[in-house]
């Protein structure tokens, strides 16, 4: 074989067997196949991280819900001018495996929609909760974020014993056990999980409102203040999806 067959043969060949293959080729000389046995070792390399990064995440959880069921549970969309916020509650199976699952935030989008999509089929349940502008106004962001939290727990019909929460408050009247995890979407693979859910469900939502109410960029900025987004404001006005009191704050009437 010529090393552009060779190279052909290893993309082709899966990462679960690639070792085995790049073993048959370790007594060739050529430099270029050393080359390439040099490249596929480091894609295996980097899967063996990014399956250790994701056993660790799956251990995080079981420490704190050993042989019980478990609940993740994140928000996205406490900080943006416009737009609701969006939590999602998602319980993983034991034996899942959801490879550079992670905080959202540190995902390409195109990451997060494939790792979505990864979600919804794997899930054993996953429950959305949105809490829209004209709410969030009239309670205050934090306790609409609770509300988003309690109508996403609200949405599994499974009976589950421990709730583990991103950030560094439990959430008020719920009577399940829960944990509160600073940072916990980078830790629990629950809870990353349903950062991806509650990334991409509300992401989709803006991309939808932009074509709605043209000129604020929200395709880009997801309602987010941006120099085009205020710069929208002060030449449009407000719309209906805008949060009045976030508004306030920054000094626009």
């Amino acid at each position: 074989m010529n090393i552009k067959e060779i190279d052909e043969l290893l993309k082709k060949t899966d990462i679960e067997n690639l070792g085995q293959v790049l073993s048959s080729f370790e007594a060739d000389e050529r430099s270029g196949v050393q080359k390439l046995i040099v490249k596929y070792k480091k894609k295996i390399e980097q899967l063996e991280s990014i399956r250790a990064e994701w056993e660790l995440r799956m251990a995080f959880d079981q420490a704190f819900a050993a042989h019980q069921v478990l609940v993740g549970i994140d928000e996205v969309g406490r900080g943006p001018l416009a737009g609701p916020v969006v939590a999602a509650a998602v319980i993983l199976p034991p034996q899942v495996e959801l490879l550079g699952l992670k905080d959202s935030k540190k995902l390409s989008s195109q990451k997060r929609e494939a790792l979505y999509q990864e979600i919804q089929e794997a899930a054993i349940a996953i429950g959305i909760g949105i809490v829209d502008a004209p709410r969030i106004d009239e309670i205050n962001i934090l306790q609409a974020t609770f509300e988003a939290m309690r109508q996403a727990l609200s949405q599994i019909p499974n009976d589950y014993e421990c709730v583990l929460v991103d950030g560094n408050k439990e959430i008020p009247q719920i009577m399940s056990r829960q944990h509160a995890i600073i940072g916990g979407d980078n830790k629990s693979a629950s809870i990353a999980a349903a950062s991806v859910v509650a990334k991409v469900t509300r992401d989709r939502m803006m991309d939808q409102y932009a074509k709605i109410y043209k000129g604020y960029d929200w395709e880009s900025n997801k309602g987010y203040g941006s120099s085009k987004h205020y710069d929208a404001i002060r030449s449009q006005g407000i719309t209906p999806l805008h949060r009045k009191s976030f508004l306030k704050n920054e000094g626009i009437d």
